[in-house]
């Protein structure tokens, strides 16, 4: 069993009940256990076109799975909820499901990056971790979650 982190977001449709469904789904999953849920926070969108805020949370999971299997899990998760294949980059959408880490392990393949390469810079993923994994630490960076949160929250909060 592996402990790992999901962020999850949605700013199309009735985005609490996407983020609802989305925890639910992952739950059903055979080797998959919700442990943690963050509140749900709404925040401007980062980038893309203009769209509509997201709101946004982030799960602490213990699973079975491999890394791959996680990320074909999620992005099923994601079809099943409506989402379409992004023809804009960080456009909006139902859901979005991301392995923010997965354990201490470090993958750096074309369509599988753990952990996420973004996620130090964005507020909207770090503060809901915060909550549920202030102590995290980076593999990488070498930073607790709490840290990175708050070497970003000038940028975010002006």
């Amino acid at each position: 069993m592996v402990i790992a982190y999901i962020g999850l977001g949605s700013n199309l449709g009735n985005r609490r009940k996407n983020i609802e469904k989305a925890l639910d789904y992952l739950n059903k999953i055979d080797s998959v256990k919700v442990i943690k849920v963050s509140q749900l926070i709404e925040t401007k969108p980062a980038g893309g076109p203009k769209q509509g805020k997201y709101l946004n949370a982030a799960a602490e999971i213990k699973t079975e799975l491999s890394p791959e299997q996680l990320l074909e899990s999620l992005k099923e998760i994601e079809k099943r909820l409506g989402r379409k294949q992004a023809r804009v980059k960080w456009g909006p959408r139902e859901i979005d499901l991301d392995i923010l880490f997965y354990g201490d392990k470090k993958i750096g393949k074309k369509d599988l990056k753990i952990p996420h390469p973004y996620l130090h810079e964005r507020y909207f993923v770090l503060k809901p971790l915060s909550e549920i994994a202030p102590e995290f630490i980076h593999p990488k960076i070498k930073k607790t979650v709490s840290q990175m949160l708050f070497e970003l929250e000038d940028e975010w909060l002006e």
